[in-house]
């Protein structure tokens, strides 16, 4: 009988690539931003999927009988569970799953609120290549063929899939050179070589990673301290030691983005309270502040914050690295007398703080089960909202021996930004998309409530004598509400103004300082030094990556996760440069070259870092006024009475 594309495995074969490969295709296109420029990269983004698809396919070849057919549908259903996968996670974080993030599925349940949030009616379209392939199977249009294969066939099938793929890499080396060797950012992965090669690449960097611990030895701790002695700033004498002996309070402020500090909508302030403090005149205001965390999100802020090490380009440090040694702000200052203390209504698990907290020498871990939780009213879905948080906080913050240093994490400010009308003084934005008008109601409330918690401070007597630190964690909304944030700030959101957009507020009050606003150039990896000087504690003996925003000599250059860059100059951005001040792209040698200069110490900067996190070196170096912390002094379970 003449076999035709029915009863023809190949041809069945070949159908599920086709639909899967346009399939791809079109999710790269419409799903994720890429940044898709000229013909080349618009080629490559409709050849990437073939390959990969192809080779995983021809697996089926290795099957018998009917076993082929419906082994192509399996592999297709994980293909695109995979796919599918990655639009929910790219809707949520702008990233892509990696290896690591796998592990942080514990986290799944707690945000599963905002789930509903991230989908789209036409998702279903994400599959419908599965219904066609099962339908014509199922229904005999497909007509089975058990004929045996011949040994050539699949030597053929897999060498097109690895012709095509070696063809997509060489135009993409053309492209982009040095892409597999300088792969900071996720996005160039998958634009050159699509989401399945990404998900390859992902696999070998993270295993790859993972053995950084095991090869590790003294000697890989060298080249860390001689960067970090030689990039050491010099205390401001004008503050060294301005709050020695004081309490140190933290307040994260979740999601909140700097533009919202003096943003009026309909002639109203969104934060009337964080504006206020920018007159407070024990109070420095930092205006070109920005967040560095990348798939980490809130866990990689805190962990930048409490070691001045960047956060990993892969997962989050709190849930791979959490046994790792650390000399971070709590053991530090737990071994100059201070208590410290982590208030969070979320579940101890949560980002596996229960753990990481341990290694960074917290005494106390106030969770969820240290609050009351029963009033449904009360609650948000990471927690409870802010205002009764702080009130249940008090008698908590109060049972600390001073000085303390104490870090308050609120959850209301946070995606998907819903908050009940009851609790909203103010109305949402008027863009069209819910989240974003949501953001500027829940951005009110979280400015109410820290002015609630700061009456408490003054009434009790704590306001003068704490240092206090107010910092934006990470961005509030992604790339992919670019087109409201336009409505918001009035001019369209190009890749420079996005990397403005990453400027998150940052506060430090101290108790008789000059305050003001300071335009300084800085990230989050600065925090951790400026603290310390502030309390009249060096830094030149550990292993820092920030400088102190304070220092006549601190460093200017904010590298970004991604291994893009701002400074007050230049702004390296999606593999261009612009002037900071008019955000005009520059070609011009003289600035290409410096750019080219910061480039390598912003990427240099972070493969240090990477090496001291995945080789766990400071296990390897020990200051000589530091004690090694010890996990099993740590216990953050709560004692009830009747135990």
């Amino acid at each position: 009988m003449k076999k035709t594309l029915y009863n023809n495995y190949l041809g069945f074969f070949f159908l599920a690539v086709t639909l899967l490969w346009i399939k791809t295709y079109l999710a790269q296109l419409t799903q994720f931003s890429l940044g898709i420029e000229g013909e080349l990269q618009k080629f490559l983004l409709f050849l990437n999927p073939l390959g990969s698809i192809i080779l995983i396919l021809s697996l089926t070849f290795l099957l018998k009988g009917r076993k082929k057919y419906y082994g192509v549908i399996g592999l297709s259903s994980i293909m695109s569970l995979l796919l599918y996968a990655n639009v929910l996670y790219y809707r949520f974080f702008n990233d892509y799953i990696t290896l690591p993030t796998i592990t942080q599925a514990q986290n799944f349940g707690d945000v599963s609120g905002s789930i509903g949030s991230l989908l789209r009616g036409y998702d279903i379209l994400f599959f419908m290549d599965l219904v066609v392939l099962l339908a014509l199977l199922l229904s005999g249009t497909i007509k089975l063929d058990n004929s045996k294969t011949s040994k050539r066939l699949p030597v053929a099938v897999v060498s097109i899939a690895l012709g095509v793929s070696f063809f997509n890499l060489a135009l993409a080396e053309k492209d982009r050179p040095q892409l597999l060797t300088r792969g900071f950012d996720r996005n160039y992965i998958v634009k050159y070589l699509g989401m399945y090669n990404y998900t390859l690449y992902d696999a070998v960097i993270s295993t790859k990673a993972s053995a950084q611990r095991v090869l590790a030895d003294s000697d890989d701790i060298t080249e860390v301290i001689n960067f970090t002695k030689s990039n050491h700033a010099r205390p401001n004498p004008e503050y060294f030691g301005a709050g020695k002996g004081m309490n140190v309070i933290y307040f994260h402020l979740e999601s909140m983005q700097n533009f919202l500090i003096d943003y009026k909508m309909n002639g109203e302030e969104v934060t009337p309270f964080l504006n206020s403090l920018k007159r407070d005149p024990n109070t420095l205001y930092f205006n070109n502040f920005f967040h560095q965390t990348a798939q980490g999100k809130t866990s990689d802020a805190e962990f930048i914050l409490e070691n001045s090490l960047y956060g990993l380009p892969q997962g989050s440090a709190f849930t791979t690295k959490s046994l790792n040694t650390y000399q971070a702000a709590p053991a530090i200052l737990g071994q100059q007398g201070y208590t410290s203390a982590v208030f969070h209504s979320n579940g101890g698990s949560f980002w596996n703080r229960n753990e990481v907290y341990k290694s960074f020498g917290y005494n106390k871990f106030f969770d969820s089960s240290y609050y009351e939780m029963q009033n449904e009213k009360n609650l948000t879905d990471y927690g409870l909202m802010d205002k009764p948080f702080y009130q249940q906080s008090i008698p908590l913050l109060e049972s600390l021996q001073q000085p303390f240093y104490a870090k308050f994490i609120p959850v209301t400010h946070h995606f998907p930004y819903k908050i009940d009308d009851s609790e909203a003084t103010i109305p949402p934005n008027t863009t069209g998309d819910p989240t974003v008008d949501g953001y500027f109601q829940t951005a009110r409330y979280a400015d109410e409530a820290l002015e609630q918690f700061f009456n408490y401070l003054k009434e009790s007597g704590l306001y003068d004598n704490s240092i206090i630190v107010m910092y934006g964690d990470h961005y509030g909304n992604s790339e992919n509400r670019n087109k409201a944030m336009g409505e918001v700030i009035g001019k369209e959101i190009t890749p420079f103004e996005n990397a403005g957009l990453q400027r998150v507020p940052l506060f430090i009050r101290v108790p008789g300082i000059e305050g003001g606003i300071n335009s300084e150039y800085g990230g989050q990896i600065d925090l951790l030094p400026t603290l310390l000087h502030l309390l009249g504690k060096d830094t030149k003996n550990y292993i820092q990556f920030g400088t102190d925003l304070l220092s006549e000599e601190h460093d200017e250059l904010v590298p970004f996760r991604n291994g893009d860059f701002v400074s007050p100059s230049l702004t390296f951005v999606d593999g261009k440069v612009y002037d900071s001040a008019t955000g005009v792209e520059v070609e011009d040698d003289a600035n290409l070259e410096l750019a080219k200069k910061y480039q390598k110490a912003a990427e240099g900067k972070l493969l240090l870092s990477d090496s001291v996190i995945n080789g766990d070196l400071l296990r390897f170096y020990t200051p000589a006024d530091f004690i090694p912390v010890d996990r099993s002094r740590y216990n953050y379970e709560k004692i009830y009475p009747n135990e």
